[in-house]
């Protein structure tokens, strides 16, 4: 098998450059979005995040149907679905043009557009991270793809730290600001989603060109492992993303330093770049699960640090930010990597390659995770009475920002590292699937 150019490697980053302008917006962003600008009451906008996340899970499973249906051509098995990536991308900048109108229109506009940017979104994304383990079967190789997917996502990411957040607390037109991003963005992810498709090449295919639903169910009934990290992935992604969506109101609110918001994007570019570079090394110490779990236990230290960090001590609440963001990308490398390795554990133990259908599960799952994290800190904020017209919160609702952005996190995070002590696809115990399905 060919090894990968170089061209190929980035051509897949900027995939997931193009996919954070929708979710990575959303998720850092849409909850102040609806409760400071549209009007909408922080438990409505909460019901509708955790609605529309558990659509989205839905149709990831679907666009999974839909991707193992579909036959190879010329372009291959997945890469012309990234050709409509332009989609949710316009969708996208639509849910952040909420009408003023009725509190009854605002709500429904808001659930109709955000369910459609879901819809769009999943038949991009699906196939876009089915490509992992279609374009290679090497260890090695993977981890170079899973690197590069991370700071492709985290170069969005950095624009959203570096440029949005800052222009937000500074008590900017947020209405306009926001217009001028998700047109941008509509733009340029296109571009992206198109050299993606181009510069990708698909070497690795299945026996079966269609598969079955029978033949689906039966290929997730047997996979234990991705069943096992599906369970684990949910509970962290919920935490991680509680911590997404309330850190601007933690650093705004509890802290008073909405300044420090680019210097935590700064670390995380900084985190991430270092350790996509560096995740080889420890994995071919340790292996990937143990470092999984090692990144999650990261994650309880620095949700406790977040929660208990008094409002004059800013550097302890920075420390623990900053545990987050290592738990984060760790977690995150090694998540795209240990789902491929489960597409081999189940045509090992089936004879049928799904590949769709495996990350469709996992991507659903995440979608669940986001939408509950969201949910979480949407509903924390109406239990403290959260009011976004002051300039100083109440008691109750500074202690309930500091629980949804550390206390409930650390305590998912230690959940997911429990879940994960049932996975049994060492390394080791996957070159030798590996080895199998090569000699069959």
């Amino acid at each position: 098998m060919k090894k990968l150019s170089r061209l190929s490697v980035v051509g897949y980053g900027a995939g997931d450059a193009a996919n954070s302008m929708v979710i990575s917006t959303a998720n850092m962003f849409l909850l102040v979005y609806y409760t400071d600008v549209a009007g909408i009451a922080a438990a409505a906008a909460g019901t509708l995040l955790v609605a529309a996340r558990v659509f989205n899970a839905f149709t990831d499973i679907a666009a999974g149907r839909i991707v193992d249906r579909v036959q190879w051509t010329r372009w291959g098995k997945f890469r012309p679905f990234l050709m409509f990536g332009f989609v949710p991308l316009v969708l996208g900048a639509a849910v952040f043009h909420v009408p003023d109108a009725a509190p009854d229109a605002k709500l429904l506009y808001a659930y109709c557009t955000y369910g459609l940017v879901c819809l769009a979104y999943s038949l991009v994304n699906v196939p876009y991270g089915c490509l992992v383990g279609a374009m290679t079967q090497d260890p090695r190789e993977r981890a170079r793809l899973a690197g590069a997917r991370t700071i492709g996502g985290l170069a969005t990411g950095a624009v959203l730290g570096f440029v949005v957040a800052p222009l937000l607390g500074a008590g900017g037109d947020m209405q306009q600001i926001f217009t001028v991003l998700t047109i941008a963005f509509a733009g340029v992810g296109s571009l992206l989603y198109l050299f993606t498709g181009l510069a990708c090449r698909e070497q690795v295919g299945g026996a079966i060109p269609r598969i079955t639903l029978r033949q689906s169910i039966n290929a997730l009934r047997t996979n234990s492992p991705l069943l096992v990290l599906c369970v684990s992935s949910v509970l962290f992604v919920t935490g991680n993303s509680a911590t997404g969506a309330a850190q601007f109101f933690y650093l705004r609110d509890v802290l008073s330093r909405v300044d420090l918001f680019p210097v935590m994007a700064a670390t995380q570019v900084l985190i991430t770049l270092t350790l996509a570079v560096a995740m080889p090394r420890p994995v071919a110490k340790w292996g990937k699960k143990a470092v999984f779990t090692a990144g999650c236990l990261l994650g309880v230290a620095g949700g406790i640090a977040v929660f208990v960090a008094p409002a004059g001590l800013p550097w302890l609440a920075v420390a623990g930010i900053v545990l987050a963001q290592l738990s984060s990308a760790t977690v995150g490398i090694l998540t795209w990597a240990l789902v491929a390795d489960t597409v081999e554990y189940g045509e090992w133990k089936t004879g049928v390659r799904v590949q769709g259908i495996n990350y469709a599960l996992l991507a659903a799952t995440r979608k669940l995770g986001m939408g509950f994290g969201g949910g979480l800190v949407a509903y924390a904020l109406a239990w403290g009475a959260y009011d976004a017209g002051l300039h100083e919160q109440a008691g109750d609702a500074v202690l309930a920002i500091r629980a949804a952005a550390g206390l409930l996190p650390g305590i998912l995070a230690l959940a997911a590292v429990v879940v994960m002590s049932w996975y049994r696809l060492t390394d080791s115990r996957h070159a030798e699937l590996v080895a199998a399905l090569q000699s069959r």
